[in-house]
């Protein structure tokens, strides 16, 4: 990769990986239980309340794939997955793609009308649901017109009571929406004669959707189709991480985000590995306890929850875990939060950059070749392009709009023809996110298309100056946005949260960053917050700040 390539697209080497697999007729979950039809007796999968292997795994996804057949749910209908890392969420995803139904992967942190729009949206057949989350679904189901023909409900007895009733007369109030039928997950299947055959799938039918963060506007429901799980795989579970038999994968980030979906379940199942899930919130102590009591060696976390960690006075000693490697994404690592966990566990962070619409990483740093700071290096089997406004190449040094090409794209968005045209642009995907290359071939994040600011005609990245005011010892998180001063100019405001017990006053911060940053770069207004707005994968929702300031 040479930086002397600053007019060229940036192309690398694609792995081959078992492309024989990939043949006219693919479907992923037959895929997954092929290739571990050899470790039938090995733990796939551990979770709060019981564990599979792989044996059981497959076995339980094609009772619910002959179930959801026997119920009346066809092929290409979808099934929603709203439900907390559990054993049954691999089996509900698995089960629902084994059949040809396209599962669909919901955030749980969801309130009634979120999940009302994407019932409506999806038109699913069927809801797959933990206990812990009926009353949601309950309320959603009232809210909109839907297509719901069967409810699971996994763990039934989680369901909250509030002195309404007992979870049956919930499950009854889920009839009186419409819903034919309402059963015990784990009973059901106990009740199905596995499905002896996979669905006639390929590698192009659509597998299975999940939907945009909706940071601003409605979610996009992004459909992916069988084939797309398994290049993730082999570009970056492999090719890149190296994630072998012997591990054991941990996921802070959820089953239903696509980075979570790659770390927990594609990218484990495919060598043969182990998984450890969590139902609860990822806190630092919830953390904490799965690092020590189940020794994961592959920890997959996000940048908030990294610095969360970090300022923890329970951070677990270094004698007290096994992890071998630690991966983080969702939003750029600022360096100082790198190398500070690196000194303290002396495992790197290989900080990449994924998406919604390409389902993983496409651009990442390496294990042994970290460099704090940056992304990284285009992962192999991507082409990436910096293009600037005018759509032509930009070179080294300069900020550009990123593209990415791969085989991992998804197909388009859900019944929003105008978006998908805008995002995917025939073997292009327009990223929203802007770059810079540098001469030695990494990428550095210069925050997303509609984040950066123009300060004096300037490009200011909202990131550098969060990545320098966080190296303050006094702060927690911080997040950057525009405003507009009175001549109508943008200038640089910055929200900051300051560690328990710390104190810190604007001046101070804003000559903190005039020694590390140019003069024009400075924040000309501090203003101090408990805590960020943020969507449910961590990331600082600016548009909220900036509409505080309108």
């Amino acid at each position: 990769m040479s930086g002397n390539t600053s007019n060229a697209v940036h192309s690398v080497p694609q792995p081959l990986g078992d492309c024989a697999e990939m043949g006219e007729r693919f479907n992923f979950a037959q895929h997954i239980f092929t290739i571990n039809a050899g470790r039938a007796e090995k733990r796939a999968v551990r979770c709060d309340y019981d564990q599979l292997t792989y044996g059981a795994l497959a076995e339980h996804a094609r009772r619910l794939a002959a179930g959801l057949s026997a119920a009346g749910v066809r092929r290409e209908d979808r099934m929603m997955v709203f439900m907390q890392d559990v054993c049954h969420w691999p089996v509900s995803f698995l089960g629902a793609m084994y059949g040809g139904v396209v599962p669909v992967a919901i955030n749980t942190l969801l309130t009634a009308p979120d999940l009302a729009y994407m019932l409506a949206n999806s038109r699913a057949r069927a809801v797959a649901v933990s206990g812990a989350l009926l009353p949601t679904l309950r309320e959603a189901l009232s809210m909109c017109a839907h297509d719901v023909s069967l409810v699971l409900v996994s763990h039934p007895e989680t369901i909250p009571f509030s002195g309404a009733g007992d979870g049956e007369a919930l499950m009854n109030a889920l009839r009186q929406e419409g819903v034919t039928t309402v059963v015990d997950m784990a009973t059901w299947l106990s009740q199905q004669t596995p499905l002896a055959e996979a669905a006639n799938t390929s590698p192009d039918s659509p597998g299975f959707w999940l939907y945009s963060s909706g940071s601003t506007g409605r979610p996009k429901g992004t459909v992916h189709s069988h084939g797309n799980p398994y290049w993730t795989a082999e570009y970056y579970g492999k090719g890149v991480l190296k994630i072998g038999e012997d591990d054991v994968c941990f996921s802070a980030a959820k089953l239903f985000f696509a980075y979570g979906l790659g770390n927990a379940l594609t990218f484990p199942f495919s060598v043969g590995a182990s998984v450890v899930l969590m139902a609860e919130r990822p806190t630092p102590d919830a953390v904490f306890k799965r690092w020590i009591e189940q020794r994961p060696t592959v920890f997959f976390g996000a940048p908030t929850g990294f610095a969360g960690m970090l300022a923890s006075p329970n951070l677990p000693k270094r004698s007290e875990i096994a992890l071998r490697l630690v991966s983080s994404a969702g939003e750029a690592l600022p360096a100082d939060l790198g190398e500070r966990f690196t000194a303290q566990y002396g495992v790197e962070i290989v900080d990449g950059i994924g998406s919604t619409e390409m389902l993983h990483i496409y651009l990442s740093n390496r294990p042994g070749d970290v460099r704090y700071g940056t992304t990284g290096f285009p992962v192999p089997g991507y082409t990436l392009s910096l293009r600037g406004d005018d759509g032509r190449e930009v070179p080294d040094g300069e900020v550009g709009d990123l593209y990415i090409s791969g085989q991992s794209t998804a197909m388009y968005y859900w019944e929003n023809v105008a978006k998908s045209r805008d995002t995917f642009q025939g073997a292009w995907l327009k990223s929203g996110d802007k770059y810079v290359r540098n001469a030695d071939g990494t990428y550095t994040y210069a925050g997303r298309s509609d984040d950066m600011l123009k300060v004096s005609g300037i490009y200011v990245s909202p990131f550098e100056v969060e990545a320098t005011l966080v190296q303050h010892t006094a702060i927690l998180e911080a997040a950057v946005i525009g405003v507009p001063d009175a001549n109508g100019l943008t200038r640089v405001k910055a929200y900051v949260v300051l560690k328990d017990g710390a104190t810190a006053t604007s001046e101070e911060l804003q000559a903190f960053v005039k020694e590390r940053l140019a003069p024009y770069k400075y924040p000309r207004q501090i203003e101090f917050l408990d805590e960020l707005p943020k969507t449910a994968t961590g990331k600082i929702q600016r548009f909220r700040l900036r509409a505080a300031n309108a």
